[in-house]
């Protein structure tokens, strides 16, 4: 890395006097209304800053450009997380000069005293868009464009602390407050109500977030047809990769194909494209859930509009729903023709043709969707139409999804501020699987390390939104599949494939996944989705990524750290313990890289030996999980270390872990008791097990019953293995009314 800093601290303990926010930014621009605000957040300040746009002019956005100042007069690293293009954020970091080359929804600076400042535009409230950009001093700027028809007030919240996260936690607990309450004085806030207490039906979430799915889009390209689509699961099912879910993505519609290219293309009716499925949609679905008994859910793309360019003006769809004509601006980015007219269902119709289209799907078995280019309605050039439309589609979806697919849909391209805070933020409802990033591009080198360091920093923000961050899915033969996998499985969020048929890299998805006693594929995934803990690192600063998690709860839990070399060289660090999330001062713990197996000693966050040293190579990768360890006292062997490691050989295995608790059934007996979601493996850390014989000192029961003594091994000098799998298979178990491995091992002290 270039030259580091080091900031010394003022004490904790001593509070420093409580400060105007003018005094906190140079050269404020005093014509802004600002007021201190109570922060949910600890150890923080807050504030609102008011900035006064006029009306829209007719069917033209007003926009505004307000400068607000230089935070901390001076500061020592920004980061920022921008609108790289209309439907995508992305993370952008610099160090004595703010200078950003798109608009930003979030900003943060870090002072000379070791000070955090985050700053957060406000979008969503009524018909405003707030964004920050910066001036040729290097000062924020603050720019509002309002569809509104009368003069409105945008809100920019500013919150300082010591510590980034209380400062990030202090702008979003009030922006989520704001927007709740903005909300509950709408007619749909009571329709989603009313729909998630009398018409939604409760459900175990992990059917569908924990399930192994399979995507169509990078496997099998556009232009699908049914026999692309049974092919590709006979295939899977022939080579053991056994799914839960199947996304039959883009192109199985019926489509005009006027105008060059997909997004003038326009959607005809419901039915699939009558070629390529000759039997309709129902057939197609109905073969697959038949012949594949794994596979639980079938979801289904479609755009928000109904297509790339929204409805055929000329089809079916558009004589049964009133439309209405809209203009597209062009992509900002990689010259994409997405302007032009394009016809979309009207405002009065939206709620009944999505409604009936939902129906359509189930009535064909369909259970779930993605809906795609959201984006798009921030693109319109008409004021008048985002005004009319916007929200009116951003309700009916909601609406309709709950009623029909409960918790089972993907939210894509949706990263647009409106949508952001408008749909994203409230937590009335129960958070969907919302795509975190521009996609997998399996045939760019250069996108995989920068597609893991994107998702790992817009999960600073979007943690905080009613969602289930969405890596995107990816293949599992590719240069960087493991790569991608250990960040899959560190982002707390969903994992599914888009392997060509046949080309599967099965060690690496046994890796990912397990199977319940049940006969389920299922992954695992962390309680607390994956972040970088590192947000002032920027990407070229030649350091690794590393992204924390953290699974159970609090003190007794497993905290996760995924570390990447996203450089084009080898890079070596030492990392601390107190650096993983969740560890707490005073516990112990034992660190293990998984894919290596090494294991430390039991340490404190605050020894001297608690640091573990990295070497990764070009596309190197490691997971590395701090364990909990439980201390008891033996009269004959002092101080015993105890951890329960979880399914040893997945790259997560710790959150196959349902409950684990040891406890001392004599004076020289004890016991684990444990409840793991699926079989494998299981890795016991045992301090004294140098000193212990398999067949003399222990025994271990599943569900009550002894299991064969060979199931059962020493790995190494402190590390016994169970492996279940086999042990359930032998004794013939079944799962009856549980989906959970209940296991017992008895061991001497």
């Amino acid at each position: 890395m270039s030259d580091g800093i080091i900031i010394i601290s003022e004490s904790l303990e001593r509070r420093d006097p409580v400060q105007d926010l003018p005094d906190l930014i140079q050269d404020f621009n005093s014509d802004l209304q600002w007021e201190s605000k109570t922060s949910e957040s600890p150890r923080s300040q807050l504030w609102s800053v008011g900035v006064v746009v006029g009306a829209s002019q007719g069917d033209i956005s007003t926009v505004v450009d307000v400068p607000l100042g230089i935070p901390w007069a001076s500061f020592l690293r920004w980061f920022a997380l921008v609108r790289i293009w209309t439907p995508w954020l992305a993370p952008r970091h610099g160090k004595d000069r703010l200078e950003l080359d798109r608009d930003a929804i979030l900003l943060s600076f870090l002072s000379p005293q070791g000070k955090h400042m985050v700053l957060l535009g406000i979008s969503g409230l009524g018909n405003l868009v707030t964004v920050f950009r910066s001036d040729q001093r290097g000062a924020v700027s603050i720019r509002v464009r309002s569809d509104e028809e009368v003069p409105s007030s945008a809100t920019v919240l500013v919150a300082t602390s010591e510590d980034f996260e209380c400062a990030l936690g202090a702008v979003m607990y009030h922006a989520r407050s704001m927007i709740v309450l903005n909300k509950q004085m709408t007619s749909e806030y009571e329709q989603e109500v009313s729909a998630l207490k009398s018409e939604v039906n409760p459900e175990w979430y992990e059917n569908w977030y924990d399930g192994l799915g399979f995507c169509t889009w990078n496997a099998l390209g556009q232009r699908l047809t049914e026999e692309k689509v049974v092919r590709a699961i006979d295939t899977l099912a022939e080579h053991n990769v056994n799914i839960t879910s199947l996304i039959i993505d883009d192109n199985w519609q019926d489509i005009d194909y006027r105008g060059e290219g997909q997004f003038q293309y326009g959607w005809n009716d419901f039915e699939a494209e009558p070629k390529a499925f000759p039997d309709g949609l129902k057939s197609t679905v109905s073969k697959v859930r038949s012949k594949h008994k794994t596979i639980q859910h079938v979801a289904v793309w479609h755009a928000l509009l109904g297509y790339w360019a929204g409805i055929s003006p000329n089809g079916p769809i558009a004589q049964r729903y009133k439309t209405t004509e809209v203009i597209r601006e062009d992509a900002e980015r990689r010259h994409l023709p997405l302007g032009g007219k394009m016809t979309v269902v009207a405002k009065e119709d939206v709620e009944r043709f999505y409604d009936e289209f939902y129906r359509f799907l189930s009535s064909c078995g369909i259970d779930g969707v993605k809906t795609d280019a959201q984006f798009m309605m921030d693109t319109w050039t008409s004021s008048r139409a985002r005004r009319d439309l916007i929200h009116t589609y951003l309700d009916a979806w909601t609406l309709a999804s709950l009623r029909h697919f409960s918790i089972k849909s993907i939210s894509c391209m949706s990263q647009t501020p409106q949508i952001l805070f408008y749909s994203q933020l409230p937590p009335n409802r129960p958070a969907v699987l919302c795509r975190n990033s521009d996609d997998f591009f399996p045939e760019v080198p250069a996108s995989h390390p920068w597609h893991v360091w994107t998702n790992a920093h817009n999960s600073v923000f979007t943690q905080y939104l009613n969602v289930l961050p969405d890596w995107d899915m990816f293949q599992t033969v590719h240069d960087y599949s493991g790569f991608h996998a250990a960040a899959r499985c560190v982002s707390g969020g969903p994992i599914y494939i888009t392997d060509v048929p046949g080309e599967h890299n099965m060690d690496l998805i046994n890796q990912m996944t397990g199977v319940t006693p049940r006969g389920k594929t299922i992954i695992f995934r962390p309680s607390v989705v994956g972040k970088t803990i590192d947000c002032y690192v920027g990407y070229h600063d030649d350091s690794l990524l590393k992204v924390g998690a953290y699974h159970g709860r609090s003190g007794t839990g497993t905290s996760i750290m995924g570390v990447f070399n996203v450089s084009n060289r080898s890079l070596t660090e030492i990392i601390p313990l107190s650096r993983f999330p969740g560890v707490e001062a005073n516990g112990i713990y034992v660190i293990r890289g998984q894919l290596t197996g090494l294991l430390t000693q039991p340490v404190k966050p605050s020894s001297v030996a608690s640091f573990i040293t990295v070497s990764l190579g070009v596309r190197g990768y490691d997971i590395f999980c701090a364990y909990p360890v439980s201390v008891f006292k033996s009269m004959q062997k002092g101080q015993i270390y105890l951890a329960n490691l979880g399914l040893t050989g997945k790259m997560t295995g710790c959150a196959a872990i349902l409950n684990s608790t040891f406890h001392a059934v004599t004076e020289k007996r004890m016991f684990l008791d444990t409840t793991l979601k699926a079989l494998g493996v299981l890795g016991v850390y045992i301090s004294s097990l140098p000193d212990l014989t398999i067949e003399d000192h222990f025994l271990a029961t599943i569900q009550g019953q002894p299991i064969p003594p060979h199931t059962v091994r020493k790995a190494n000098e402190t590390v016994v293995e169970i492996d279940i799998e086999t042990a359930w298979k032998e004794m013939g178990l079944e799962s009856g009314w549980s989906n959970e491995v209940e296991l017992k091992l008895y061991f001497s002290r």
